[in-house]
């Protein structure tokens, strides 16, 4: 008996001398885990994707040159921030809320820097600046953790961010379709970039967010430290064997049974099935409680049920770099002012809900975005006031706006002043838009105009001709 437990004891000890002496070198899992994970087939996926789609869209920036280059430049470095982004969640654990900006800090940094190319002066590849920067948001698909997190699933939310470029992508092709094919190549390879690319990708990939790894990374020096520093003595003998048997029959009566397990046996034993209940008296019985009387009472609805996803994000008024108003995530504020401003700023207001913003001066342009029952009053802009993605909103122009567009909004009410009646209205994919003008004296009503949105497409003498539809009574 002796000789055997000495023979383990010394086959224990040669087992932790070899890994010793294995635990000074360099560890081979962790040294190349990185050329591991791009090897993964995902990651293979996205630079055939990045090497086909986003390479046209970079072949045909080349011909244009000037701004358009750039925006491409920084589209391939977000793409590349996003590979990577990839690979390290292959090697890290999923982060949680605090720790999530910091992952995805790479990847924010790039779509500021985009945005930023598309604010100050209106240049002449304004559209081309802003399809760039408003698809970027698309790459934000990565901070996906779960139904719960306030976002889109992966899929979904590259195709709703892509509606927000396609405004603008849109404008490429009608602007150039006739003059320089360079520029329509270039809005159609951004398009197919994302519709089918990056949503295909993501789809054959990461339909339910990012891989995370389920283990943490050790590094090789700590891991080899932790053995070398294991001694190398002998084992301790083993304990001895329990006195009783491991399945004896007083074993298995200290641990009461549970679940349907217990259930059973409490039925098998003979007692009352009614023994643990209480006695209903007459005094609360339901017939004789006062407090019930049989009457439905509707409760008022709380006034936070519907604004969910409205409070997640703090609220935010503030000038960003001198160069952008920031009104954000506003709940039920009547009286936001914006009064110190240039027309060199811009003014964007996003995820507001049952607020009203004033817009003392002259800025550059307006971009209303996901809001719901909100009001803008401005005196004057020298690009344009947009809408975007809203529901239930009013516009109201005190002074002069050449061009205001709506985009995939369902109820928008327009209130144009003299100055401004000369204004270039763009609607895409929205519904109940009405335009109220003055009326003919000083002291007339505002008159509303519906803008049609039903259309009758005829094909007369070789091409389609397009009429508002009317609605005549019998």
């Amino acid at each position: 008996m002796e000789h055997q437990l000495l023979t383990r004891l010394e086959a224990a000890v040669a087992r932790l001398e070899a890994l010793a002496s294995a635990g000074s070198a360099p560890s081979a899992s962790s040294r190349d885990l990185t050329d591991a994970a791009r090897l993964d087939p995902a990651i293979s996926a996205f630079d055939e994707m990045v090497a086909n789609s986003l390479g046209r869209v970079s072949a045909a920036a080349g011909k244009i040159g000037g701004q358009v280059l750039d925006a491409t430049k920084t589209i391939e470095e977000a793409f590349t921030v996003l590979k990577e982004l990839l690979i390290t969640a292959k090697q890290r654990q999923k982060p949680d809320v605090a720790g999530l900006p910091e992952f995805l800090k790479p990847l924010n940094n790039v779509i500021l820097k985009a945005n930023s190319m598309a604010e100050g002066k209106r240049s002449e590849y304004f559209n081309h600046l802003k399809a760039a920067s408003d698809s970027l948001t698309a790459l934000a698909w990565i901070a996906y953790m779960g139904k719960d997190c306030g976002m889109s699933m992966p899929i979904a939310h590259v195709e709703e961010s892509w509606q927000m470029a396609e405004f603008y992508n849109n404008k490429i092709l009608v602007e150039y379709r006739n003059k320089n094919s360079d520029h329509v190549e270039w809005a159609k390879a951004l398009k197919e970039l994302y519709l089918p690319g990056l949503r295909d990708y993501v789809k054959s990939f990461y339909p339910l967010g990012p891989a995370w790894s389920t283990v943490a990374v050790v590094s090789s020096s700590s891991s080899s430290s932790a053995i070398t520093k294991a001694p190398a003595a002998r084992a301790p003998a083993p304990p001895p064997p329990p006195a009783t048997p491991l399945f004896s029959s007083e074993t298995t009566s200290s641990h009461p049974k549970e679940g349907m397990s217990a259930v059973f046996e409490e039925i098998s034993s003979g007692k009352s099935a009614t023994a643990g209940l209480r006695k209903v008296t007459d005094d609360l019985k339901t017939k004789n409680r006062a407090d019930r009387t049989g009457v439905i009472v509707a409760t008022e609805k709380s006034p936070h049920a519907n604004s969910f996803s409205f409070s997640r994000a703090p609220p935010k008024l503030e000038l960003q770099m001198g160069r952008k108003w920031a009104v954000e995530n506003q709940i039920g504020k009547k009286n936001l002012v914006i009064d110190d401003c240039d027309s060199k700023q811009s003014v964007y207001i996003f995820g507001c809900k049952d607020s009203v913003l004033q817009v003392k001066g002259k800025v550059n342009n307006i971009t209303v975005d996901k809001c719901t029952k909100m009001g803008i009053v401005f005196t004057d802009v020298v690009a344009a006031c947009e809408v975007v993605n809203c529901n239930g909103v009013e516009v109201h122009c005190q002074g002069s706006a050449p061009t205001i567009s709506v985009d995939n909004t369902s109820g928008c009410q327009l209130y144009l002043s003299s100055s401004s009646l000369g204004a270039s209205i763009t609607t895409a994919k929205s519904s109940e838009i009405n335009v109220l003008v003055p009326g003919a004296g000083p002291d007339s009503d505002w008159v509303e105009h519906a803008l049609p949105q039903q259309f009758v497409h005829t094909f007369k003498d070789g091409e389609f001709r397009t009429s508002p539809v009317s609605h005549s009574g019998a």
